[in-house]
């Protein structure tokens, strides 16, 4: 995960803005698709359901 989002997603948390937290989240899903490196991850490349 970039070093961007993960600074963004902790202070999406420490402020408990969900909307924020939401929108990082579904940022980090597209990036893990268009990102080559994407499929390397540890993270699976499916979305949780909600």
């Amino acid at each position: 995960m970039p070093q961007w989002l993960c600074n963004q997603l902790m202070r999406a948390y420490l402020k408990k803005d969900r909307r924020q937290i939401k929108m990082l989240n579904d940022c980090w899903f597209f990036y893990q698709r268009q990102s080559p490196e994407g499929s390397s991850s540890t993270v699976p490349n499916t979305q949780p359901s909600r």
